[in-house]
């Protein structure tokens, strides 16, 4: 099956013209690569978390596969959906499922469900295709869309990734797709997001988890950071690395509600 952009001319441009020129003003040139096990990049729209988004991905090495873990927004479909078969298409073309990965990790997963619901109108993994689309290097992907937040799925679902990106001898990234404060101002946002920040330069995923329900803190899609976070360190990450941390008041020059953004990498 095709999943149809969801999104176009709404987060990011509509046409291939203009999302090329919009992408290109947000990677920035001639960035030293990196090789990394994990990453984690905001999902608004790409004026307000574009910068943050461009950072990181101007600075990977690309592997063949990245699996992109993102919060169910919608409330549609399974708890924990992956899809391993189809095409994803944006204004840059077509992009397809790895089914060898994907298979991999569904047979590891008690949690995960093959469901293509879960994933029909979410935006938190569709956003992430364009910038990876840009650099014109072929890649597939494996989507993994989360609406269940316990510690147990999460760290279900990570160790299954795990087992899976082993399984399959493939080069594999993975994504975790994630805003961090909303609606709340610039200086309450900084001093809560820091403490999620700090929690995932450390490598603790239920640290993570932890802090963010004691805390309060609006990170959508803080579980799908905590699963990246259990799979990366069984696949031997050892180090967390902050790139980019601002908020949609650069943009908008409002500060008392803002929504915040993190761009991370795990190697």
């Amino acid at each position: 099956m095709i999943r149809r952009s969801a999104v176009a001319g709404r987060f990011y441009a509509g046409t291939r013209e203009r999302l090329r020129l919009q992408v290109r003003d947000l990677v920035p040139p001639a960035a030293p690569k990196l090789r990394a096990i994990g990453l984690v990049v905001p999902h608004a729209g790409y004026l307000y978390s574009g910068k943050v988004a461009g950072a990181v991905y101007g600075r990977i090495e690309f592997p063949e596969v990245f699996v992109i873990l993102g919060p169910n927004h919608t409330g549609v479909g399974a708890g924990a959906a992956i899809m391993t078969s189809g095409d994803w298409e944006t204004p840059l073309g077509r992009v397809p499922i790895d089914p060898a990965v994907g298979q991999a990790i569904l047979g590891q997963s008690a949690v995960l469900e093959e469901d293509h619901l879960g994933h029909a109108r979410e935006h938190s993994i569709e956003v992430q295709l364009p910038f990876l689309q840009y650099f014109e290097i072929p890649f597939a992907f494996v989507p993994i869309c989360l609406f269940s937040h316990e510690l147990a799925a999460c760290s279900e679902v990570g160790r299954a990734i795990a087992g899976g990106v082993r399984a399959s001898g493939k080069r594999v990234m993975l994504v975790a797709s994630t805003d961090m404060s909303h609606y709340v101002s610039r200086q309450e946002a900084s001093a809560k997001d820091r403490k999620a920040i700090d929690a995932i330069r450390a490598l603790d995923p239920e640290g993570l988890h932890r802090i963010v329900r004691q805390e309060g803190i609006s990170m959508c899609g803080f579980h799908a950071t905590t699963a990246m976070l259990i799979a990366a360190k069984t696949l031997g990450a050892t180090v967390g690395e902050l790139l980019l941390y601002t908020d949609s008041g650069e943009v908008t020059g409002e500060t008392d509600q803002v929504v915040a953004y993190a761009g991370m990498m795990i190697r």
